[in-house]
C-alpha cells in the first residue's frame, strides 16, 4: 500500500509540473491565488476595523455580527475593445502589476474567453466614469474586453462567444437590458470603445441594451433633407415686410417636435454624464447612430434621441 501511495503522490507530482510548465502564466497565477488568500484573510478579521479615523465615536463595547448578509453582485457590464495588437498583449498587460488595469473577461478574435477574475471582485478596467448617478462603476461592473485594435470590425466568432457570456451573466446576477453599457458610454471625455463597427443593435435585439424604434424611410427622407418637421405656413397669414416675413403666431400650425425636452435632459436620462455635452454627444452617437461620429445632433439624431430617452425612463 506505501509502495501504491508513493508512486501516486510521484506520478500527481510529476503531473503538475508538466501542467505548470506548459502554462505561461503560471506564475502570474501563483501571485494571482497569493492575492486572493490576503483578501480572504482582511474579510476574515473579526471584529472588523472600524471604518476611517474612528477614535472619537462612540462605538459598543461588544461587536454584534449581523447574521444576514452574502457576496456583493454586480449589476452593470461594460464592454471594451483592447486598442492591442493581439490577445497575448492583452493579457500580458493585464498580468503585469505595474499595468494597473485589468478585466475579468477577454474574448480572443477566435472566440476564446479568458475568465481573468472572479465576478465578484472589483477589476480595474472602467476609470474614472460615471453612468447615471453611479460614479464607482469598478465596484458595481464586470469588465469585457474584446481583441481589436480599435478600428477593425469584431469577428463573428468574438460576437457569438460575447453573446453567450451576456446571456450567462444576465441570467445569473438578474442585470437589466439598460445596465449593458460601453466604455465610452461611462467615460465620454477619454474613451472611444468599443468602436463604432460593434453590434449594439443585434445586442440589444438579445436583450443586452435597448435600442430605438425603426423610424419610416419616408420620415427618413424628410429628416435628411434637414425639415424639422414642421407643417408649411399657409401663405394668407403670412406679411411681407422690408423682405421680412412677420407670422400671426395665434395661426401659425405647431410642430411637429423632434425632442420633447432638451438634448441634455434626454442624454442624462440615458445615463451620459453632461458636464462636457460635446463629448456625451459624441459618445451617443458612436453608440446608437454609428455612421456619423461627431458632437452635431442632427434632426435624425434628435428623432432617435426622442425615442430613446422615454425607454430609459
Amino acid at each position: 500500500m506505501k509502495r501504491i501511495n508513493s508512486a501516486f503522490t510521484i506520478v500527481a507530482a510529476a503531473y503538475m509540473m508538466v501542467s505548470c510548465a506548459s502554462n505561461p502564466y503560471a506564475s502570474t497565477n501563483r501571485d494571482h491565488k497569493k492575492h486572493t488568500k490576503e483578501l480572504t484573510k482582511e474579510l476574515e478579521v473579526l471584529p472588523p476595523p472600524n471604518p476611517g479615523t474612528a477614535s472619537s465615536l462612540k462605538y459598543a463595547e461588544d461587536w454584534v455580527g449581523t447574521t444576514n448578509f452574502n457576496l456583493r453582485k454586480p449589476n452593470i457590464v461594460v464592454i471594451h475593445h483592447t486598442a492591442q495588437d493581439s490577445v497575448g498583449q492583452t493579457l500580458k498587460t493585464f498580468t503585469l502589476e505595474r499595468t494597473q488595469v485589468s478585466a475579468h473577461y477577454v474574448i480572443g478574435e477566435d472566440g476564446e474567453i479568458y475568465h481573468m477574475l472572479n465576478d465578484l471582485y472589483r477589476a480595474w478596467h472602467g476609470g474614472a466614469g460615471k453612468w447615471g448617478s453611479n460614479t464607482d462603476l469598478n465596484s458595481s461592473s464586470i469588465g469585457i474586453e474584446l481583441d481589436n485594435n480599435g478600428s477593425d470590425e469584431f469577428s463573428p466568432l468574438q460576437i457569438q462567444s460575447l453573446l453567450e457570456l451576456l446571456k450567462d451573466l444576465k441570467a445569473k446576477y438578474k442585470i437589466p437590458a439598460t445596465n449593458f453599457i460601453g466604455h465610452s458610454d461611462i467615460a465620454p471625455t477619454r474613451k472611444q470603445d468599443p468602436n463604432k463597427t460593434f453590434p449594439w443593435k443585434e445586442m440589444a435585439k438579445e436583450g443586452f441594451g435597448l435600442w430605438y424604434d425603426e423610424i419610416p424611410e419616408e420620415e427618413i427622407k424628410t429628416l435628411d433633407k434637414g425639415n424639422t418637421l414642421t407643417t408649411e405656413i399657409p401663405q394668407e397669414i403670412k406679411t411681407e415686410v422690408n423682405d421680412s416675413v412677420i407670422v400671426a403666431d395665434a395661426k401659425v400650425p405647431k410642430a411637429a417636435p423632434l425632442l420633447d425636452v432638451t438634448p441634455k435632459i434626454a442624454l442624462k436620462i440615458i445615463g451620459y454624464d453632461v458636464s462636457d455635452m460635446p463629448a456625451a454627444i459624441k459618445a451617443f452617437k458612436l453608440h446608437f447612430i454609428q455612421t456619423e461620429v461627431n458632437s452635431t445632433l442632427t434632426n435624425h439624431d434628435l428623432k432617435v434621441l426622442n425615442n430613446l430617452y422615454k425607454k430609459y425612463l
